[in-house]
């Protein structure tokens, strides 16, 4: 693979298919569509491997590069008989970036390159069109002035903005040639004034200048942020597409758009999508211009005066819809495609897979399996588990009461709710303090991706469905209404206003992605409804994957949740979590301050009942499935009191004055609580409280049994374990009160007795704890935390620095490390070494993120637990592991 750059004008393809790791998606798709013969502009792509060469030759292109350029720069002469530079016949180029997968509008483009002073004049001569040729030189002014030579873009569009309104006119395409001559000459100062140097005029420095631009996009901030937040490694690269310009703003008969095979927000089998007569394809990504629908269904539903494709170019239309066809065929996959029209011919510039919503990836993969288009196997692979996450969350309460202040289009759907955020920086801040945030521009930009993400929805001015702040909304799972020209944003004031509102910075409004409504205030979700598609799918996943699916929780209503979705039982309820309850706090806290045996053992015995309540509900919902119960896991000064008022409750209590209660918080109190005197040591020091827990587990079992009630099948969880002293010592206590609960009520308690490997020394001794345990479940978060020595909770402070130095090349609390991999991988073998038949789980946050499922499904565990939400997710992802691992 020595080649360097390819051509992918379908004579000269000879049937070659290279991967897109060498042309990026766009180029490999513009070069599988030379060969199958769609009218695509002639051109090249310079490979990513050119991009590596780039940037360890100190960000330049060197000698050998750019002949190889310049040679095919001829070979596209000769396709369309122009001459680059030429002032008879001009040569014109897009200059575009194209990385292995689609990143929106995080790369840079540049239109109509190879104009200066003089090729203007040669283009408006060729075409009798002066209007245009002044039109696509401005923008070329604007574009290559912004991406090469780092003008911002505002002070063009302010420049355009305010001779509109010199002129009393609304649209760009109101400007005459004349307009575009005074705004050219503006332009160009403008770039002369922000960098001191005059706009160039060579063609062939205006081309390599655009190209190493677009090699130093990849390391633009926006782009670092948009591979951090998707897990694109950044030694990818990306190419650069170098193509003959097709022009859609020479006049009525020239279009430009954006269509999608399938309907991106609900999946439905339709052509989607919208187009601009008289423009070029940023005015419709930009959201410059409210564009038109792509079809006449699509106009009618949204009642638009303004004609269809379908209806103003009926020919132009039918060709694209038959090339549409053949695209989805091909591919196997939605596409997302994006053509122009000049002078009634149509020529397709790109071809991707699209952006679609979690909702409509699961129509159009299940529909596609009836369609006889892909294969079960292909629909389970195809979608992005956690894009699942946006399925299973609530929607609106259509009955509470909703106040909606204006509307826009449904680009992205859900629901969200928050602050009205106006800049990134504040969304940002905002999600930093917790707190929930609706970022609203008048449209958004790749500057805006951070924001966008720590944002709970977006909310434009302008633009349309196929808009930068709709495309990556989808992307990224975020509600989102765009193009709402019922709201006037004044970024200054820090306002919106609506016909009858003015809602400013930090009220609280809810968008509705699905329907387009903006609403003032907050407004009550409901849970949504899992089925048709959707349990389909399930149905295929459930059917291939091996690993077992189970959830972490300790309350009834978080237990029902996870076993509508699924959950095949219990795989953590955290006993210290019923403790917390405000009933139940005062005799914890009884409990620990207690100076004796005897008074520990009364405070217990308040607790009992309580235990025993929750773990009846439990088990009650849970019938005939496993539930891991782990004992009191954490130190016991987080239940201690801070305040004077508790701290006196406490003190009436248990009998004792607030100075005797304060000494004895501040001797309880450890400074590095993750080490110290918690899990089975408290065990150890406190046996009254695992038996109190044991006793309440197995009396609610029994409860369940005289009232003729299947119950679940408790696992009991001994936390923290290190030695085999340990677990020995642990088992031996829950057996015993298992043997007084049984001898007292004479009825026959299934259980079975494990422990949580958590601790390196768990793991590398497992075979010796194994002779006690009946099961291992790995508790990754705080395996994790001891194998780095690391806290989870302080980590956030320098995680992004070891992120960006490829210390780490993702968190290790989201994605378990290698480290803790092996640790796991010693822990499996040596406990099945011991004892075969070992149940082996994980219930770590870990146990919900798709890369460490497949981890798990090769490592030859069990189960994976997860938070109740999660459990489709996991469900789908060991299905994913198990189809990939085979």
């Amino acid at each position: 693979m020595n080649k360097l750059i390819f051509n992918f004008n379908s004579k000269d393809t000879k049937g070659i298919k290279y991967p897109k790791n060498v042309l990026g998606g766009k180029g490999a798709n513009l070069s599988e569509m030379g060969r199958m013969g769609l009218p695509v502009p002639p051109g090249f792509t310079i490979s990513t491997n050119v991009c590596e060469l780039f940037f360890k030759n100190k960000k330049k292109l060197n000698s050998n590069i750019i002949q190889k350029i310049k040679a095919e720069i001829k070979v596209i002469e000769k396709n369309v008989k122009k001459k680059f530079g030429d002032l008879k016949n001009p040569l014109l180029l897009s200059v575009r970036s194209g990385a292995r997968v689609s990143m929106p509008g995080m790369m840079d483009t540049i239109l109509n390159l190879g104009l200066n002073d003089k090729t203007v004049k040669a283009l408006s001569n060729k075409t009798l069109n002066g209007r245009f040729a002044k039109d696509s030189y401005r923008r070329f002014i604007q574009m290559y002035g912004n991406v090469v030579m780092g003008v911002e873009s505002h002070l063009f569009e302010e420049l355009i903005e305010n001779y509109k309104l010199t002129k009393g006119v609304l649209l760009d395409t109101e400007l005459d040639e004349s307009d575009w001559d005074g705004l050219i000459g503006d332009f160009k100062n403008i770039v002369k004034d922000k960098t001191k140097k005059e706009f160039p005029q060579d063609v062939n420095d205006q081309l390599f200048g655009a190209i190493s631009a677009v090699f130093l996009s990849w390391d633009s901030n926006r782009a670092k942020i948009y591979r951090k937040l998707n897990h694109i490694p950044s030694e990818w690269g990306t190419a650069v597409n170098v193509q003959s310009m097709v022009f859609g703003n020479m006049g009525n008969d020239c279009a430009t758009g954006v269509v999608f095979t399938r309907n991106p927000s609900d999946g439905s089998n339709d052509i989607y999508g919208e187009y601009l007569i008289n423009a070029q394809g940023e005015d419709v990504v930009a959201g410059t211009r409210t564009p038109q629908y792509i079809t006449k269904k699509a106009r009618t539903k949204a009642k638009a005066k303004n004609a269809s494709m379908e209806e103003s170019m009926p020919k132009t239309f039918e060709q694209l819809e038959k090339i549409l066809k053949k695209l989805e065929k091909h591919y196997r996959d939605m596409q997302d495609v994006e053509f122009t029209v000049e002078n009634n011919n149509l020529w397709i510039l790109q071809t991707r897979s699209g952006k679609r919503t979690s909702k409509s990836a699961v129509k159009i993969a299940v529909d596609m399996v009836k369609e006889k288009l892909i294969t079960k196997k292909d629909a389970i692979l195809r979608i992005d588990p956690n894009s699942l996450d946006s399925l299973l969350h609530p929607t609106l309460d259509e009955k509470s009461k909703i106040n909606v202040i204006a509307k826009g289009l449904p680009a992205s759907p859900g629901a969200a709710s928050g602050k009205v955020v106006f800049t990134s920086e504040e969304a940002e801040r905002l999600n930093g303090m917790m707190q929930e945030a609706i970022l609203v521009r008048i449209e958004t930009s790749p500057e805006d991706i951070q924001g966008m993400h720590a944002a709970k929805g977006i909310l434009t001015a302008r633009g349309g469905m196929t808009s930068h702040a709709a495309v990556v909304a989808r992307g990224m799972g975020r509600p989102c209404v765009s193009g709402s020209s019922e709201i006037d944003i004044n970024y200054d004031k820090k306002i919106f206003k609506t016909a009858g509102t003015i809602v400013k910075e930090g009220d609280l409004i809810t968008i509705d992605g699905s329907t387009g409504r903006i609403i003032l205030g907050d407004v009550p979700t409901v849970k949504p409804e899992i089925s048709g598609d959707f349990s389909k799918l399930m149905s295929w996943a459930d059917k291939v994957r091996k690993l077992k699916v189970r959830t972490n929780s300790e309350t009834p209503a978080d237990t029902k949740i996870a076993r509508d979705f699924g959950a095949e039982g219990i795989g953590l309820c955290r006993t210290e979590h019923m403790f917390f309850d405000e009933e139940r706090i005062l005799s914890v806290r009884e409990m620990i301050l207690s100076k004796t045996k005897e008074d520990r053992a009364k405070a217990l015995e308040k607790l009992l009942p309580h235990q025993k309540r929750d773990f009846i509900e439990i088990f009650k919902i849970m019938s005939n499935l496993p539930v891991t119960v782990r004992l009191l896991d954490p130190p016991l000064h987080e239940f201690l009191p801070n305040s004077d008022k508790e701290i006196s409750e406490i003190a009436n209590i248990v009998g004792a004055d607030i100075k005797e209660v304060r000494s004895r918080i501040s001797e309880l109190h450890e400074q590095n609580p993750m080490l110290g005197h918690r899990g089975c040591r408290l065990g150890i020091s406190y046996p009254e409280i695992y038996e109190m827990q044991s006793r309440a587990i197995f009396e609610s079992l029994v409860e369940l049994k005289k009232r003729n009630i299947k119950a679940a099948i408790p696992e009991i969880m001994i936390p923290l374990v290190s030695t085999e002293a340990e677990i020995k010592i642990m088992k031996g206590l829950v057996q015993n009160i298992a043997k007084r609960v049984q001898d007292e009520n004479k009825i026959k308690i299934n259980f079975t007795v494990g422990t949580m490997i958590e601790l390196p020394r768990a793991a590398i001794k497992a075979r010796d704890i194994a002779k006690h345990a009946e099961f291992f479940s790995f508790g990754t978060n705080d395996l994790t935390q001891t194998t780095f020595g690391i806290s989870r909770d302080d980590s956030g402070k320098f995680l992004n620095d070891y992120i960006d130095n490829k210390i780490f090349s993702i968190d290790p609390f989201i994605s378990i490390d290698e480290g803790v991999k092996d640790l796991i991988s010693i822990a499996v073998s040596e406990g099945k070494k011991q004892n075969k038949k070992i149940k082996l789980g994980i219930c770590g946050e870990h146990g919900g993120d798709p890369k460490s499922i497949s981890f798990c499904s090769k490592a030859g565990l069990n189960y994976v637990s997860c938070s109740p939400y999660r459990v489709p997710i996991a469900r789908l992802a060991s299905a994913q592991a198990e189809l990939l691992n085979k």
